[in-house]
């Protein structure tokens, strides 16, 4: 597993107001599709690409496209809707899939309630959106899911980690898969009831209110 941790000014500032109770739910919304735009950027800094020929005003010349098949980008239901946007912005011609996993909150382990993917995603640059990689459960079943249908290629894009999550991932992924983990930070720990601090709270309820 390979983590990287997006050092700069304009998501510190960002997470920074992400953190604050008082920030409102339309806020919290933009600032978090903001985020991940920054932390796209970061976590495409690998994705594939072809030759392409092309004509200028004044010449011919070779530049690069996006190779096939296209990448797909899974938000992890619910709250990885909210970075859904902020990742397509950069991503505009990857497809899209969506994983639904609900963290049981008597076991803290995750339960799959929907999917819609390909059943097939050999050669697939996989990007998966989840906000909080908090014990590390929900990613864990988010990547068995994807490695099962034939991805090699997966990034994981989260808001914010626990350092008990990523040793979850970590271990559960072994000498499998060369997994990239992209964060804008990594925090204290985790706390009795395995929230994320200091943290910003429950990323869902804020994005979309409680249910």
């Amino acid at each position: 597993m390979r983590l990287h941790v997006a050092d700069h000014p304009l998501v510190a500032h960002k997470l920074t107001v992400l953190r604050d109770k008082n920030t409102p739910s339309a806020t919290f919304r933009l600032l978090v599709d903001e985020l991940v735009t920054l932390l796209a950027y970061e976590a495409t800094r690998h994705v594939r690409t072809q030759p392409h020929q092309i004509e200028t005003p004044v010449t011919t010349t070779t530049g690069v496209k996006l190779s096939a098949p296209s990448p797909i980008v899974i938000p992890i239901l619910r709250a990885g809707l909210g970075m859904l946007d902020g990742m397509t912005r950069l991503l505009p011609t990857a497809e899209v899939g969506f994983l639904g996993l609900q963290r049981d909150e008597t076991t803290y382990e995750a339960v799959t309630y929907a999917n819609r993917l390909p059943e097939d995603l050999t050669d697939r640059q996989v990007f998966l959106l989840d906000p909080m990689l908090a014990t590390g459960g929900t990613l864990v079943a988010a990547i068995d899911y994807v490695l099962e249908r034939g991805a090699r290629d997966v990034t994981c894009v989260c808001l914010l980690a626990a350092p008990e999550g990523l040793k979850v991932v970590e271990a559960a992924l072994g000498d499998r898969v060369d997994v990239q983990v992209v964060v804008a930070a990594v925090d204290e720990r985790l706390n009795e009831k395995k929230y994320i601090v200091p943290g910003l709270g429950d990323a869902g309820d804020r994005l979309y209110g409680i249910v």
